[in-house]
């Protein structure tokens, strides 16, 4: 009988290495492989891909606790995962997960997205990714929330997606209600929705009497018709939208080249 090693996971998200949500996620995700912690030291909710250039990384480890083992470092997601592929790991993981995420990611929040960026960077390096986000703030249900992601890579290890370390390694974007897990087996394959623009900013004065600015909070959904995550989600099912790096407009690249616009 041949003994097939596990899979080595690396784990990370962009709520910091003391989130609730990732303890959760480490926690369901063990039974499943060989599993790597590398997040970022403090939050960095709105990231997007971000990498820090203009100072050194430094790279500590928990020691005891239940977080023993826990790599942080003071970056971004993107550095926690880049690092990882670039040496600080001996090899590459077979599969990057992120999250859980305090909040949700859908529509063009994945633009934004630590979290989401975190997968990204896995599959920038041929390794397929998984974002995870809870629907609410608040780490209500996140304990069923990570049963459920547990459910999800589980999957995706058996139908063999991860075991392709290519430049076309799959990319998913997965967010799940906050709900007991007994409703959490209901599953929608979807496409990413569209918000309104976001609230405008808020403004106010720092004790000094100057104006200071706040981002306004994400608009409300544009397009939630049938087969998008916002609808998915107003169902009361999971969300799991397979996504791609190619931002390329193929259409639009022909329509120029037959309408003259390459010279030379």
């Amino acid at each position: 009988m041949i003994n097939t090693p596990k899979p080595h996971i690396l784990i990370s998200n962009d709520d910091g290495y003391l989130a609730p949500g990732l303890l959760a996620l480490v926690n369901a995700i063990r039974p499943l492989g060989r599993v790597t912690v590398i997040a970022p030291e403090q939050n960095h909710s709105g990231a997007s891909n971000s990498l820090t250039l203009s100072r050194p990384l430094s790279i500590h480890r928990v020691a005891g606790g239940e977080r023993d083992g826990f790599i942080f470092i003071n970056g971004t997601p993107t550095d926690c995962v880049h690092v990882a592929m670039t040496g600080f790991l001996d090899s590459k993981p077979d599969l990057v997960i992120s999250g859980i995420n305090q909040g949700e990611n859908m529509g063009e929040d994945v633009l934004y997205s630590g979290t989401v960026a975190a997968a990204v960077e896995g599959v920038m390096f041929g390794v397929p990714g998984i974002a995870f986000s809870q629907i609410d703030r608040g780490w209500a249900r996140i304990d069923d929330a990570a049963k459920a992601a547990h459910d999800i890579v589980a999957q995706m290890l058996v139908s063999n997606l991860a075991q392709h370390h290519n430049s076309t390694a799959s990319l998913l974007n997965v967010n799940i209600p906050n709900r007991p897990y007994a409703d959490l087996y209901r599953w929608k394959v979807t496409r990413l929705g569209n918000r309104h623009h976001s609230q405008p900013v808020v403004v106010q004065k720092n004790p000094r009497g100057e104006e200071i600015y706040w981002i306004g909070a994400a608009g409300h959904a544009k397009d939630n018709s049938e087969g998008t995550d916002f609808h998915a989600i107003d169902d009361g099912y999971i969300s799991i939208t397979p996504m791609q790096l190619d931002l390329t407009h193929h259409a639009r690249l022909a329509a120029m080249r037959s309408n003259g616009w390459d010279r030379g």
